[in-house]
C-alpha cells in the first residue's frame, strides 16, 4: 500500500498530462504524444515539483513506456504485405536504409551527437514517436534527447501534412497512387499519413496508409539489428564476445505482433490494446517532457531542428525520384 502510495503522485500527474494532450489533440494536429511532451516540460520547468513526484514520475518514463512498446506490436500486421508489389516493399525498405545512413553522414559531417541523430533519423525513416520509444533504450540516449527526438520528428510531419501533397500534386504532378506511394514512405505518424492521403483522393489515402503500415513492420527488424549492432560495439571496445541481451518489452513486441497477424484476438479486443499501448506512451512522453530543462532545448534544439530537417529533406526526395523514374 506504501508503495502505491509513493506512486501515486507523479503516475497521476503524467496522466492527467496524457489525458490533456488527447483532447487537444483533436484540435492541434500535432498529435497528442508531442503535446504530452510540450506539456511536460512547461510544466515541469513552470511548476517547482516536489520530490514526491519523482518516483511516479520515473515509474512512467520506465515501466510505463515498457508496457507501451510491447503493446505496440499489435499494430504490426505482416499480411499487409500482400497488398503491395515487390517494387514498392523495396522502395519502402531503400528509403529507411538511406535516411537511417543520412542521420549518421549528417551527424559526422556537422560533428553532432551521433545518438540523437540516428534517433532523429529512425523517427523521420520508420514510424515516428514509435520508433524512437522501441529504440531509444537500444541505442542508449538520454530522456532529454528522447523528448528533442519526438518532439521535431511530431513538428516536421505537421509540417508535411500540408507539405507532401503540394509537392506530389503541383510540383511533381503524380497521379493518386503516385501521390499515396510518396506520403505513406515519407510522413512519419499514422495520424499525418491519412490526413495528407485522404485530403488528395480515397484512392491516394488507401495507398498511403498500406505504404505507412509495411514501414511500421520495418521496426521488427530494425529493433534486432541495433540490438546486435550496439551489442557488437561494445563488445569490440570490451574484446569480447556475448550475445545481446533482448529486453523484455522487445519480446512482448514480437510476441504481440501475432495478434493481428494470425487472427488471434477479435478486431475489438485488438483496438483496445491498441488504444491503450497508445494511452500508455503518452503518459511516459509526458514523464519524459517533465525531465526536459529549458536550458537543454536552448544549447541542443535549434541544431536538432536542422539536422532531423536535413534528413527529411533526404527522405522525401530520395522517394520523390525513385517514384518519378520507376512508376
Amino acid at each position: 500500500m506504501k508503495l502505491i502510495f509513493e506512486y501515486s503522485y507523479g503516475l497521476f500527474l503524467c496522466v492527467v498530462i496524457g489525458g490533456v494532450a488527447l483532447v487537444l489533440s483533436t484540435y492541434i494536429p500535432l498529435g497528442a504524444v508531442a503535446i504530452a511532451i510540450v506539456l511536460g516540460i512547461f510544466l515541469g520547468n513552470i511548476l517547482k515539483l516536489n520530490k514526491a513526484f519523482d518516483s511516479g514520475i520515473s515509474f512512467s518514463e520506465k515501466y510505463v513506456l515498457s508496457l507501451a512498446i510491447a503493446l505496440m506490436g499489435v499494430n504490426l500486421n505482416f499480411s499487409v504485405l500482400k497488398e503491395l508489389g515487390t517494387k514498392t516493399i523495396l522502395l519502402v525498405v531503400g528509403a529507411m536504409i538511406v535516411t537511417i545512413m543520412s542521420s549518421i553522414v549528417i551527424s559526422k559531417i556537422l560533428k553532432y551527437n551521433f545518438k540523437l541523430a540516428l534517433l532523429l533519423g529512425i523517427g523521420n525513416g520508420v514510424c515516428g514517436s514509435s520508433a524512437i520509444a522501441a529504440t531509444e533504450k537500444v541505442i542508449g540516449v538520454d530522456k532529454e534527447e528522447v523528448g528533442l527526438s519526438v518532439a521535431i520528428v511530431n513538428f516536421l510531419g505537421t509540417i508535411g501534412i500540408f507539405l507532401l501533397p503540394f509537392i506530389a500534386n503541383i510540383i511533381l504532378n503524380f497521379t493518386d497512387i503516385k501521390s499515396g506511394i510518396l506520403i505513406g514512405n515519407t510522413l512519419q505518424a499514422v495520424g499525418q499519413v491519412v490526413a495528407a492521403g485522404f485530403s488528395v483522393s480515397k484512392e491516394a489515402g488507401h495507398v498511403a496508409t498500406i505504404v505507412k503500415m509495411t514501414r511500421i513492420l520495418m521496426l521488427f527488424p530494425l529493433v534486432f539489428i541495433l540490438i546486435l549492432s550496439f551489442k557488437q560495439r561494445t563488445n569490440t571496445k570490451e574484446r569480447t564476445f556475448k550475445l545481446p541481451k533482448i529486453p523484455i518489452f522487445i519480446i512482448g513486441f514480437v510476441l504481440f505482433s501475432f495478434v493481428p497477424t494470425f487472427g488471434l484476438l477479435s478486431d475489438s479486443v485488438i483496438e483496445v490494446v491498441r488504444k491503450t499501448s497508445h494511452f500508455a506512451l503518452i503518459i511516459a512522453m509526458a514523464a519524459i517532457g517533465l525531465r526536459i530543462t529549458f536550458n537543454s532545448i536552448l544549447k541542443n534544439g535549434k541544431m536538432a531542428l536542422v539536422i532531423g530537417g536535413l534528413i527529411f529533406i533526404v527522405q522525401i526526395v530520395f522517394s520523390g525520384t525513385l517514384i518519378y523514374f520507376l512508376y
